[in-house]
């Protein structure tokens, strides 16, 4: 079984500052980190494989320094990794990001299931993983939690809803985003270190792709970011003590006479 994991380098956001003259995150120093929910996308696609057999490809899309992350990966021991970068993509949203790891995948050839994390923690969207599947017209199933069955043709999953979870079936090839509950991440070993310091890592550029150029980077964003603002410190606050029947009276007096509540 062919596997593709799209993983995602991301700002360590315990570091995450704001600039508050311009409101733009200030990345210089600011540690660079393999998404978190990604690490578990990994884990089950070598869980899979150990069962299969098959490869294990990660892919990322980002500047030339993210290829810390595919390294990461190597040493987990994933079979391939590949880093999708060029100037072009800069500025993606996204539909662009979507569509442009879409057409990578596309070129890696038969893929038979393709693994996210179920969000990158800088943007929070989930957006990515499903606009891939719709790209390339496949089925998804996202905010898996576990993989039931699998097999060349089809695969069983439970995924997260609201009210619980669901129990899903799908023909392969297929999209599945997971969520941290699916697995414990294994940790590098010393050999798959040493693998991934001396790997090789391929990089694609726009150049390599069948793409449109108005669908890549800020070119084929529909959307922007207009602000980014830290909320403000809330203030004051009162503190009620004494007896419970004591405190529920003041608590409403103070209510009722500073008309918190419409």
């Amino acid at each position: 079984m062919n596997i593709v994991v799209c993983i995602k380098q991301v700002p360590d956001t315990a570091e995450v500052r704001i600039d508050p003259e311009t409101n733009t995150l200030i990345r210089e120093g600011v540690a660079s980190i393999l998404n978190p929910f990604d690490t578990y996308a990994l884990e089950e696609a070598l869980q899979i494989r150990e069962k299969l057999g098959g490869t294990v490809t990660a892919v990322t899309m980002g500047p030339p320094q993210a290829e810390a992350i595919l390294r990461e990966a190597v040493s987990m021991g994933v079979d391939r990794t590949l880093l999708i970068s060029d100037r072009a993509f800069a500025g993606a949203d996204t539909l662009a990001t979507s569509y442009t790891l879409a057409k990578a995948i596309e070129k890696i050839g038969q893929v038979d299931l393709i693994l996210c994390g179920k969000q990158a923690i800088d943007g929070d969207t989930a957006q990515v993983g499903p606009g891939i599947a719709v790209h390339l017209g496949i089925p998804q199933i996202i905010f898996v939690r576990k993989i039931r069955e699998i097999s060349e043709e089809k695969l069983v999953a439970e995924r997260m809803i609201e009210s619980g979870a669901e129990v899903v079936e799908s023909s392969l090839p297929a999209l599945v985003s997971v969520v941290k509950d699916i697995n414990t991440p294994r940790l590098p070993s010393l050999r798959g270190r040493m693998a991934a310091k001396n790997a090789e890592i391929p990089v694609w550029t726009a150049a390599d792709l069948a793409v449109e150029e108005a669908r890549l980077g800020l070119k084929g964003s529909p959307t922007w970011v207009h602000k980014i603002f830290s909320p403000p410190a809330k203030t004051g606050g009162k503190v009620f003590t004494g007896e419970a029947a004591d405190i529920v009276d003041a608590f409403m007096k103070e209510v009722r006479e500073n008309q918190l509540f419409s």
